[in-house]
């Protein structure tokens, strides 16, 4: 992330940082979401999300939800349907990997732009069906 302050300087970029989050579905049932930025540039961004069957059984499809906090915009993704309205980010799996045995994962990435910060969202869900 890169800070600003009032005078319009600008910080050195931090380290990625990384936030873990565990919603279920059903029992033995549930999937996790990684949500991780691993690059980041005055304005930009790129994310990757790791989406792990948490559960004893096989999933079909994955779910995975957060708000952004400071205004960013996902301009690009990949291995994801992406919904954006305003803050709120949906992103679906695609037909190759939604069905997830138990402990298995797979991830999806992202690319994105922000004006006055890029925080990580403080609440990511993953819900698997």
């Amino acid at each position: 992330m890169v800070a600003r302050d009032a005078a319009g300087n600008s910080s050195a970029a931090s380290n990625p940082v990384t936030f873990t989050t565990t919603s279920g579905g059903g029992t033995g049932g549930g999937c996790t979401a990684t949500y991780s930025v691993t690059n980041s540039w005055q304005g930009g961004f790129q994310g990757d999300v790791a989406v792990k069957n948490a559960g004893t059984s096989a999933i079909t499809g994955w779910t995975v939800k957060w708000t952004f906090a400071n205004g960013q915009t996902i301009t690009q993704i990949w291995n994801g349907t992406l919904t954006q309205t305003g803050a709120d980010v949906t992103v679906k799996n695609v037909s190759y990997n939604g069905a997830l045995a138990a402990g298995a994962s797979t991830s999806f990435g992202f690319s994105g732009t922000w004006t006055t910060a890029n925080t990580v969202p403080a609440t990511v869900t993953c819900t698997a069906s």
